[in-house]
């Protein structure tokens, strides 16, 4: 069986898996500040690890870092940060960062940027990269726009790189990153 960590779980406790915050709230498993390293795991523990709207609250290079210490190679983390365009990126004062969808590239082995030396850690590979629109009634467009976008990585750079990222913003990113 798999081992899976949910990374600042708050209140969205997932049954069969270490549920981690910072705050002793019912259901977490390890209360323990991310940004107090290294996290309290072995190296290699876990198989998988949800990140969903945390690593926009903290300086996540070094929890980043740390994760990938944490994960076993081969392992998955999935992340969901606000997208650079976002209102609600600049709306939470607990925000420190927002994201592209290329921000996480320059954390794989032999990246497009040539940089990895950046780090000294890299995952091997991107198995999932979207940006993701809000939906509601007022907004139907973006039912429309979110897979065109998302179809081929040239419209998600034409996306981010012209106006039109201006005139709909799009609200989060989903990332998978692969040790």
């Amino acid at each position: 069986m798999s081992k899976r960590l949910n990374v600042g779980c708050g209140r969205d406790i997932k049954d069969g898996w270490v549920n981690l915050d910072r705050h002793s709230l019912p259901g977490v498993d390890v209360v323990h500040n991310i940004e107090d390293l290294p996290l309290p795991f072995a190296d290699e523990e876990f198989d998988y690890v949800y990140c969903k709207d945390v690593l926009e609250h903290c300086d996540y290079i070094p929890v980043l870092r740390d994760l990938h210490r944490i994960l076993k190679s081969g392992g998955r983390i999935f992340i969901k940060v606000p997208h650079f365009t976002a209102r609600n990126s600049f709306v939470d004062p607990t925000h420190r960062r927002c994201f592209s969808y290329k921000t996480f590239n320059f954390f794989l082995k032999d990246n497009s940027w040539g940089r990895d030396y950046y780090f000294d850690f890299h995952f091997e590979r991107i198995s999932h990269n979207r940006i993701i629109f809000q939906k509601s009634p007022a907004l139907p467009f973006n039912y429309l726009l979110e897979p065109l976008i998302n179809s081929v990585v040239s419209l998600k750079d034409f996306y981010e790189i012209t106006g039109l990222s201006r005139l709909f913003p799009a609200y989060d990113l989903e990332v998978e990153l692969v040790k």
